[in-house]
């Protein structure tokens, strides 16, 4: 299993429950494909570098798991359909 750090970015304007239910939709995806989490930081909502389809502000996740090279394709294709996700990048972490 391989180390991976994901950063992700969400809607700002969402409320604080579908904030939370955007990371444990995630988190959950991360598990039941096999995947272990390591960590998760809520950095919450922050200003971004620059204006994102018109919005100032971002809800910033970091979240560190360990797992396949398919977890980590399964979570950059649900990453690119969700609705609320800004931007995000998933970084494999080198032993």
């Amino acid at each position: 299993m391989r180390q991976y750090e994901v950063i992700y970015i969400l809607n700002a304007g969402l409320d604080e429950e579908a904030n939370t239910a955007l990371v444990n939709k995630f988190s959950d995806l991360i598990a039941n494909q096999g995947g272990e989490i390591t960590k998760t930081d809520i950095w919450g909502k922050r200003r971004l570098a620059y204006e994102i389809d018109d919005l100032r502000d971002g809800f910033y996740v970091v979240l560190k798991f360990k797992g396949e090279s398919a977890v980590a394709k399964e979570l950059d294709r649900v990453f690119r359909i969700t609705d609320g996700v800004l931007r995000y990048i998933i970084i494999r972490e080198d032993e």
